[in-house]
């Protein structure tokens, strides 16, 4: 018998305990394990990733697909963090042009890793982007950073492209000249240190994702750069 069910053996037992008060101080105990455990659960299944809102915006570059996330990091995730051990996240992006006569084309994909970590030292996290590193004194700033990605700039001209053809093609049957995005947020447990790799490989623990977020963007409908012309 494991320690929890002998601790609950015990509580079930008090109605059989002759000392006054003494079973109904159990139950008591009992009532509010329950009702902690009741309150407990939910804040269990919040744990992970998903997808706040997802957008396309104009950018200098061009177009970029951007997306803010729920992140909840699990208790074990968190305290390998706490204990030095940097957290790589990738994010994920994809833009694809529904075709009715052939395989869907592939416009835009792109991916992007960023390093969570926290210096024991100094007591600071820092988010990392290639070069680019920023330090946070807390942990809901350095979070609050890691919700907020966007991809590498997609040339405008990828998404205008054969627009004369794409509206003949419309005329004739009847469809739209639309784009199917898609983002995606997960840690990558293929740079945790061996062993934890072990470990995740065989809970849930570390299994932090968010899976594919998928929306219709329809050329009309992009933002346009408002550029002044001379008269």
């Amino acid at each position: 018998m494991t320690e929890d069910r002998k601790i609950f053996a015990v509580f079930l037992r008090s109605d059989n305990d002759t000392r006054p008060g003494l079973g109904r101080y159990k139950k008591y105990i009992l009532a509010t394990i329950c009702l902690l455990s009741s309150v407990l659960c939910p804040l269990a299944s919040a744990e992970g990733i998903s997808v706040n809102k997802a957008e396309i915006r104009l950018s200098e570059e061009g177009y970029q697909l951007a997306a803010s996330y729920g992140i909840n990091l699990t208790f074990v995730v968190q305290q390998a963090l706490e204990r030095g051990i940097p957290l790589y996240f990738v994010s994920e992006y994809s833009l694809t042009r529904p075709r009715w006569y052939w395989l869907d084309e592939e416009v835009f994909i792109s991916e992007q890793t960023t390093k969570l970590s926290y210096n024991v030292l100094t007591r600071q996290y820092r988010i990392s982007r290639g070069a680019l590193f920023q330090n946070f004194v807390s942990f809901e700033d350095a979070m609050n950073m890691l919700t907020r990605q966007s991809s590498a700039a997609i040339p405008a001209g990828l998404i205008k492209q054969n627009e004369g053809y794409i509206a003949e093609m419309i005329r004739m049957v009847k469809t739209e000249s639309s784009f199917i995005a898609a983002v995606r947020l997960r840690l990558d447990t293929g740079q945790l240190p061996k062993l934890l790799q072990v470990n995740a490989m065989t809970g849930n623990d570390w299994t932090l994702d968010s899976r594919w977020y998928r929306w219709v963007i329809r050329p009309e409908e992009l933002p346009v750069r408002n550029e002044g012309k001379p008269e």
